[in-house]
């Protein structure tokens, strides 16, 4: 009997309500669960271009078609939903937008190589992203905790003020040091400064308030990104696109299960010059953002740069 793929697809992700997987796992699942129906459809491939003659040939034709067929599945079948990290996982879930974001922040991350269940958090974003700027773009991260806010305009005074992070690039770290003192001279920039906004999940719900949150926190930078541990849904992308070539804003993903595997999805736009009237609401307001601008001037007078003095950390591997 031929095999239904699509059909098997909508199938398995039903059985396995809200867990996500990559086509590759559902091709792998397809081809042991259904050998004879594998096998009939390579002795009907009739393709002279890559001929289905081998299991490894099969296995990826499987994954091309789940691909292909994925807007016709989730066109008849809504509750079928994907995520845009790489690679793409898809899923079944009856639960809404909203109520996606909001089990999110409240998740339950049991990995399949992890025996014992933890609670993910925002917060644990943090020290994941710290350890990708340092690794992967050799950016000083700093952690703005609000807790060390002022907050005198009341509960959520804050929210759209500060950002979660914030870092600097040492643009001199490989210059000669009569170059390092002309610029000195000169007055001329030697570093620059990015702020992350970090959300946990990215969906049709909450796209536009995190992404204008990020607007808000962020583009006094040069550089400003929203953060995400992941993001639900094509049109969720491309709504981030269109937002980012307006605003500026770029997008990175985190991966939380590989580090150094997180990308920057949509770069963010350079801003040339720092928006100090705003820098300047910021250290009146929150004491770490203080420091980091303390540790910015400090470099600029001393040249010095102690990794002690700054939130780095390195991508470790369990």
């Amino acid at each position: 009997m031929a095999l239904n793929l699509a059909q098997t697809v909508v199938d398995f992700l039903k059985k396995n309500i809200d867990d996500k997987y990559t086509a590759r796992d559902i091709a792998q699942w397809i081809f042991e669960t259904y050998p004879d129906e594998c096998r009939e459809k390579q002795h009907r491939s009739t393709a002279t271009v890559n001929p289905l003659d081998n299991d490894v040939a099969l296995l990826q034709q499987l994954v091309a078609e789940i691909g292909s067929q994925r807007p016709r599945i989730q066109k008849k079948h809504p509750q079928i939903k994907t995520t845009e990290s790489r690679p793409r996982k898809y899923y079944f879930t009856n639960a809404t937008d909203i109520s996606e974001v909001e089990k999110a922040e409240d998740h339950i991350l049991s990995p399949k190589n992890v025996s014992k269940k933890s609670t993910l958090r925002e917060h644990d974003l943090y020290k994941v992203l710290s350890a990708f700027l340092w690794s992967e773009l050799d950016l000083y991260s700093k952690r703005i905790d609000e807790k060390r806010s002022k907050n005198n305009k009341g509960a959520g005074g804050n929210k759209w003020l500060y950002p979660d992070l914030v870092a600097m690039e040492n643009l001199s770290q490989d210059w000669n040091r009569e170059i390092k003192d002309c610029v000195t001279q000169y007055a001329d920039k030697k570093t620059k400064v990015w702020s992350f906004e970090v959300k946990i999940l990215v969906n049709r719900s909450n796209i536009r308030e995190v992404f204008f949150q990020a607007v808000s926190n962020s583009s006094w930078a040069n550089f400003g990104y929203l953060v995400a541990n992941d993001i639900e849904g094509a049109d969720t992308l491309k709504e981030l696109r269109m937002l980012s070539s307006l605003h500026g804003i770029g997008f990175m993903r985190l991966d939380l299960e590989n580090p150094s595997e997180s990308q920057i999805i949509i770069p963010a736009k350079e801003k040339l010059d720092i928006d100090w009237n705003t820098a300047n609401r910021l250290v009146e307001e929150n004491s770490d953002f203080l420091e980091f601008i303390k540790l910015v001037r400090q470099f600029y007078q001393t040249g010095e740069l102690k990794t002690t003095d700054w939130d780095v950390q390195e991508i470790t591997t369990d």
